[in-house]
């Protein structure tokens, strides 16, 4: 196990493609897969009863998303047969999940680093498909298991912001760093978390570099160090609550929880904005953030500035519009009418893997993605073409003032 490694949450995946007989039930009520090599070598020669697992499937849309808990077993079914060679099973129940398996989607099973199983179904040709691959350092999948060993030091993968997120979706709680800038967050900040703004401040401080050397891998360094400062300190606060208790309060629990997660989900696009508004400010770029366009549209970014954006003298070529959203899943449209001058959109994201069927929805939008250099290699080679670094993004926007 090495931290900030892949092998700190999984000790290994095995992972294939769903046919016909593993996934329609009308062709095969057998509920198992067999255990060919590489799945044995992640589970073992051991029978195992009943693993306790997580059953989890994903599709591009998001209410077709769905989790079950359950058990799998793992066996020998020749153990009675000494005349014959081992021929291991993986059995596994009837779930919500599991009913949603087609032909052609995505089979992982991840074997986390406490023992227990994760059995992932992803909907062929999805975003989720492509961000699990690459989070799990897979390039082709076919009808037969394939393995991952994290344990393996040349097999392990380094983490960053993205693969985090990714992690997270899988119900997985990201280690908290160590807490050797609490002291320094709380003499800054006291008791409180701070306002947004002034939190990414801190965080740029803590980095020390500017985004004049390196803007793609500059902003990811801000960002992963918001994070880290955000999650040590929100450890340290969230803790101090729940040992003052909530006596019987259950609804005053419920409305803290439901605080502490959107208090995550909010702050990660705004501290984006801020840490771009940063990029730019260095660049000396000049840019309105938040500002009306028409229909009360509020695009994030508006360059050279709103003024000019509302003076109908000033040319359209030389206007620009950058969206910010840290995912994207659906909501890219939304950026679509926001800037009704500007027929080129572009959009910021941090979001690795986006699909094929969804790259070219946006192109064909005349939407244009702009993401970080070191996320390129999650996106097919046909799709990168089509991608803009941060960097380049820049010298178009100064290019155009």
């Amino acid at each position: 196990m090495k931290k900030g490694c892949l092998s700190e949450y999984f000790s290994g995946v095995v992972a294939k493609r769903l046919s016909a007989v593993e996934a329609d039930p009308k062709k095969s009520n057998q509920h198992e897969f067999n255990g060919v090599k590489p799945l044995r070598s992640l589970l073992g020669d051991d029978r195992m009863d009943k693993m306790p697992s997580r059953f989890m499937y994903f599709g591009d849309e998001e209410d077709k998303s769905v989790q079950a808990d359950g058990y799998l077993t793992w066996y020998d079914s020749r153990i009675d047969q000494a005349h014959r060679s081992a021929e291991y099973r993986l059995y596994f129940p009837t779930t919500s999940v599991t009913e949603r398996m087609q032909e052609g989607d995505l089979l992982l099973v991840a074997r986390k680093v406490d023992g227990s199983i994760l059995m992932i179904t992803v909907q062929g040709g999805s975003t989720v498909e492509n961000q699990l691959l690459w989070l799990f350092g897979i390039a082709e999948v076919e009808r037969q298991f394939i393995k991952r060993d994290y344990e393996a030091e040349k097999e392990d993968i380094s983490l960053n912001f993205a693969s985090r997120i990714i992690i997270e979706e899988l119900g997985i709680e990201v280690e908290v760093p160590d807490d050797n800038l609490l002291d320094a967050l709380i003499s800054r900040f006291g008791g409180k978390f701070p306002k947004t703004a002034e939190f990414s401040a801190f965080a740029r401080q803590s980095v020390g570099a500017s985004s004049l050397d390196d803007a793609d891998n500059v902003l990811i360094a801000w960002m992963e160090k918001e994070e880290a400062l955000f999650r040590v300190l929100e450890r340290h606060l969230v803790g101090e609550r729940l040992r003052q208790g909530f006596g019987e309060d259950v609804d005053a629990f419920i409305d803290f929880s439901l605080s502490v997660q959107n208090r995550r989900k909010s702050r990660v696009g705004h501290a984006l904005e801020n840490h771009l508004e940063q990029v730019f400010r260095e660049h000396s770029i000049s840019c309105s953030r938040g500002k009306m366009t028409e229909n009360k549209a509020k695009p994030d970014f508006i360059f050279p500035g709103i003024s000019e954006y509302h003076n109908p003298q000033f040319p359209d070529a030389f206007l620009t519009m950058l969206g910010v959203k840290s995912t994207c899943k659906d909501r890219w449209r939304q950026v679509l009418s926001e800037a009704a001058r500007i027929e080129r959109k572009h959009l910021f994201t941090l979001e690795p893997g986006i699909s094929e069927n969804q790259t070219t929805e946006m192109a064909g939008h005349k939407l244009t993605l702009v993401i970080p250099k070191s996320l390129h290699a999650s996106y097919k080679p046909a799709q990168q073409s089509n991608l803009v670094q941060l960097a380049a993004f820049v010298d178009l926007v100064k290019g155009r003032q």
